[in-house]
């Protein structure tokens, strides 16, 4: 069964690197990213399309894997929850956000700093039409998605801010975030394996964007598995799938080979 399914993504392979085999996920604990693996990226952050087929192959994969699943966002903790329910657990705010399956959850407090840094970017995204300010518990992000001309100005709005607050610029597919420093998601993945039910299994890390090769780089030196989603680039994923649409099948086909 294994050699017959993995053929029917082996096209997806290229760049040094190829398609994983679907039975990756015995044995191991998932982690997924969310924007650009489980769901196409919007244009804006709130248009995504999350439909049953991916609410039953989350909580599938939740149950074939007593548990050893958790998505590891950028987005924060509630709005994943909001997507796709209570039984998954979630790291949020690229790992500054943590809720682990049993309901335990941690986070730090908002800086009061965040407050000062919507104000700016939103008065700039008001002169300039196709930005979107986004707001978040632990950081706000300036999508450019619609005003790709108006990059580099972005760039130096933010940095200039970070500079003033101390908060780190988090970059991701055509959106600056300013965020509280101090986590990634690899360290989300290692919190999440010093404990039941992800510790004593091999990590496997599902994500596409830059943000997620802290990811990639963490699961690789503790002997698991990252796998892009996307075109191939320099990265420390092991694996690669074409897309979003390639990857929930490989889900659906190694969550069959479990």
């Amino acid at each position: 069964m294994t050699d017959t399914v993995t053929a029917e993504f082996r096209s997806a392979g290229d760049g040094g690197l190829q398609v994983p085999p679907v039975d990756l996920l015995r044995d191991a604990s998932l982690f997924l990213d969310f924007d650009g693996t489980l769901v196409e990226i919007a244009h804006r952050p709130d248009g995504v399309l999350v439909d049953a087929r991916l609410r039953a192959l989350v909580s599938r994969l939740v149950q074939d894997m007593n548990g050893r699943v958790a998505i590891v966002s950028g987005r924060p903790i509630a709005a994943i929850a909001g997507y796709l329910g209570e039984g998954v657990a979630i790291s949020g705010s690229h790992g500054l956000e943590m809720r682990w399956p049993d309901g335990r959850e941690r986070a730090p407090e908002r800086p009061a700093t965040l407050d000062m840094v919507l104000a700016r970017l939103r008065e700039f995204a008001d002169d300039r039409e196709g930005l979107l300010v986004e707001e978040k518990p632990l950081g706000v992000g300036l999508h450019y998605r619609g005003a790709e001309s108006l990059e580099a100005e972005a760039r130096e709005l933010v940095g200039r801010l970070a500079d003033e607050t101390g908060l780190t610029v988090q970059s991701g597919k055509k959106v600056l975030e300013l965020r509280l420093a101090g986590a990634h998601k690899g360290e989300a993945i290692r919190h999440f394996l010093e404990g039941p039910p992800f510790a004593g299994f091999r990590p496997v890390f599902i994500g596409d964007d830059v943000t997620d090769e802290d990811g990639f780089a963490a699961v690789a030196h503790i002997g698991g598995a990252g796998i892009l989603v996307g075109d191939a680039r320099p990265t420390d994923a092991r694996y690669r799938l074409a897309g979003v649409g390639s990857t929930l099948d490989w889900l659906e086909a190694a969550c069959a080979a479990l």
